[in-house]
């Protein structure tokens, strides 16, 4: 059985503002309105045969993903299982627990389809081909990376040097080929991993002919991975199986045993196995194929104008050339200006010259430092129960739009430092405060003092949207006290 495992893992650096560690790139809208998450998902659901789906994330994007999920109709033939990690601990961890999963729920000999989240690829016919390739040749003991034949002398890439074929022709002297040859040989046995070259050295590889960009996909056998992973790296092997002893297998989803995880070693799925192993094959997909990587890679998505330029959003541009401009709301207005990404959102700006897309990750790393908000949250915030945005704040006020779903319910809860005035612009709320319990109509308010325990719920069919008012000396999103909450959330988090 064929049971694709969608990797739901990445930060996606490079694509800040938009990706940040609490709303990473899979979730990510592109032009058409889909994320690269539902991208995903549609892409393993059209392949014959499949009627599961393992999902690996972060504890933190389940609901998010449920609900990604659970808005596109066409995939509800599908049974969905999870697996949430407490922290990440690069793809080898993930990888691991999700076969051990799949050799516990169908046998060692499940054929797992490992698939990042955040790829775009347009070709579904010739990735399904690909797949059943990869899926034959797993059944023989390999195990199977997908290559993409490269397009340009890409350096933001990985690449495979290929070796000889699986199935080598004779030619007509009796020798064996051993070149590669497209369009006899699909698939080849991996002589080499090679690390993302310079611009140089990207050009003599796609010249040879000889190599492939990685593309992160990888096809197996879930006993034949946990062997190779035993056999290869060790540490985290056990770390893995020490792990999974003490996850409770009966909870749904499954949450893995937090500091059983946080001890296994972070590497990832490369450098533990695929470089170690060598029993290592590839096939040579003739899909189109991007990791979407870079602002670059998204322009791409954005036809161009008669000056070059690509933009996603309201835009006016004087006398410029060769740029993207994308806007979640507000006009970007650019004049005299040439070679430029220009990303705009509700609470960040980013200003980059197109030929150092792939440093925008330099920005990330520096708000870490300064402990900025920024690398980690947008102003709207997504939460198990609907979303908040965060529309002005000031001294000793914080003013919020909420939008809760239909029958959803936020935590009983307390602050100790602030009150809150609750406005209710669209739909109906049931309000907890204290001991009353009431419901609150649109156009109506109500006032939550400090100190209170209070809950609010919305009762209906369709989205609770308010307006809610902070004021008080500290208006921290760690001010909260759960007493109860449905979705198993404790403490301040």
């Amino acid at each position: 059985m064929l049971i694709p495992v969608v990797l739901s893992g990445g930060a996606g650096t490079r694509l800040w503002p938009v990706s940040r560690e609490m709303h990473p790139k899979p979730f990510m809208r592109l032009p058409d309105g889909q994320s690269l998450l539902q991208k995903t998902l549609l892409r393993v659901a059209r392949l014959e045969g499949v009627e599961r789906v393992l999902t690996v994330t972060n504890r933190e994007h389940y609901f998010k993903t449920r609900d990604e999920y659970g808005s596109l109709p066409s995939v509800e033939r599908l049974a969905f299982d999870y697996l949430l990690e407490p922290c990440g601990r690069n793809t080898a961890p993930a990888v691991a627990v999700a076969a051990l999963r799949l050799a516990e729920t169908i046998g060692p000999e499940a054929i797992l389809l490992g698939l990042p989240a955040d790829h775009l690829i347009e070709d579904q016919a010739a990735f399904g081909r690909a797949v059943a390739r990869a899926e034959q040749l797993a059944r023989d003991g390999h195990l199977v990376v997908f290559g993409v034949r490269p397009a340009r002398a890409e350096v933001g890439y990985g690449y495979i040097r290929v070796g000889e074929g699986l199935d080598r022709p004779h030619q007509t002297d009796g020798s064996t080929a051993l070149a590669p040859r497209w369009d006899v040989l699909p698939s080849y046995w991996v002589e080499a991993f090679v690390e993302k070259p310079d611009a140089q050295l990207a050009a003599e590889y796609v010249s040879s002919g000889r190599y492939l960009w990685n593309s992160g996909m990888f096809c197996v056998q879930a006993g034949v991975l946990l062997e190779m992973l035993r056999q290869c790296a060790p540490d985290v092997y056990e770390g893995v199986m020490r792990c999974w002893q003490d996850t409770r297998k009966d909870d749904v989803p499954l949450e893995l045993h937090a500091e059983g995880f946080a001890r296994i070693p972070e590497i990832s799925l490369d450098y533990a196995v695929l470089e170690r192993t060598e029993r290592l094959a590839v096939v040579a997909g003739e899909f189109d194929w991007s990791d979407i990587g870079s602002w670059s890679a998204v322009s791409d998505l954005v036809p161009a104008d008669n000056d070059g330029n690509r933009v996603a959003g309201e835009a006016v541009l004087v006398d410029t050339a060769n740029c993207y401009v994308q806007s979640d709301g507000r006009l970007v207005a650019a004049v005299g200006v040439e070679d430029l990404l220009i990303v705009d959102t509700a609470d960040a700006l980013l200003v980059a010259r197109r030929d150092r897309a792939q440093e925008v990750k330099r920005v990330v790393q520096q708000l870490k430092c300064m402990d900025h908000e920024c690398h980690r949250l947008h102003r709207t915030v997504f939460r198990p129960w609907g979303t908040y945005s965060v529309l002005e704040e000031g001294d000793r006020f914080k003013i919020k739009r909420i939008v809760v779903k239909p029958h959803a319910s936020l935590s009983l809860q307390m602050h100790h430092h602030r009150s809150e005035h609750w406005v209710v612009v669209r739909g109906t709320a049931k309000v907890v405060n204290g001991d009353h319990e009431w419901l609150v109509r649109t156009d109506e308010s109500t006032y939550i003092r400090a100190g209170t325990p209070h809950r609010l719920m919305n009762p209906g069919v369709i989205d609770l949207v308010m307006i809610e008012v902070q004021s008080g000396d500290y208006l921290g999103e760690d001010d909260i006290v759960r007493f109860d909450d449905q979705y198993g959330r404790t403490g301040k988090s």
